[in-house]
């Protein structure tokens, strides 16, 4: 299939058993792989490059959680898409979402600490120390909610790389840390402040911002941001 699938190959050039209109038809759409289902969508291809191929490189840039959250500008400009193809994604979206009563203001909205600690609780009861990391769209909604890393936390085992990476794939535009001290004492140590300082100018970097850090215990707890730490 790569081997018909080059950039030149036209999309009618291809065994009908590898043309993706031909394939949902004969498997059905929830059996197609996603670069064939965005095929579809786009319906057709760039001088030089075939709707298959072209629907692969996007995928492969934008993956896609974040290709499906882009607004008509961004997903118009992308190579490829333009105004036509961009109003035909959002459009099927839209009327998936409608469909299956999916709406916006059924994510958890992030305002405060209390909204903070509600989705975190449940580390005030664990025996070692937990790293948990809240994703929050640009309304301050908590998209992803994922505990990154466990036992005795340090600069090096907390690593900004891996928590940006899953902001980026979230397609995140802010962040939260939450992390728990089992030994009852909420203070910041010296390697909370080096962990929290490093997240921070990455986060700087990549362009997401650090909401809070929250240090909880099974009693109390402390923010940094309320704390000046920030």
């Amino acid at each position: 299939m790569i081997k018909n699938q080059q950039a030149g190959c036209k999309i009618k050039e291809l065994p009908l058993s590898e043309r993706p209109r031909e394939r949902l038809i004969e498997k059905g759409a929830k059996n197609l792989k996603d670069s064939e289902l965005l095929a579809i969508l786009l319906g057709s291809g760039v001088k030089g490059k075939n709707v298959m191929v072209l629907a692969e490189e996007i995928l492969r840039d934008y993956p896609k959680k974040k290709l499906l959250n882009l607004d008509f500008k961004k997903l118009s400009a992308i190579k490829g898409i333009g105004d036509a193809k961009a109003c035909a994604i959002l459009a099927s979206q839209e009327l998936v979402k409608r469909a299956l009563a999916i709406k916006e203001e059924t994510l958890p909205s992030i305002k405060n600490i209390n909204d903070i600690i509600a989705q975190a609780v449940y580390l005030r009861e664990k025996q070692r120390e937990h790293f948990l990391v809240l994703y929050l769209n640009g309304r301050g909604e908590m998209i992803y909610k994922k505990p990154m890393f466990a036992g005795t936390l340090n600069a090096s085992l907390v690593h900004p790389r891996e928590i940006f990476a899953m902001a980026l794939k979230q397609n995140a535009a802010s962040v939260v840390f939450v992390h728990n001290h089992p030994s009852g004492n909420s203070e910041p140590s010296e390697s909370d402040l080096l962990i929290n300082k490093r997240l921070v100018e990455a986060g700087k970097i990549m362009g997401i911002a650090v909401v809070d850090h929250i240090i909880l215990t099974k009693t109390n707890f402390v923010s940094f941001k309320q704390k000046k730490l920030m």
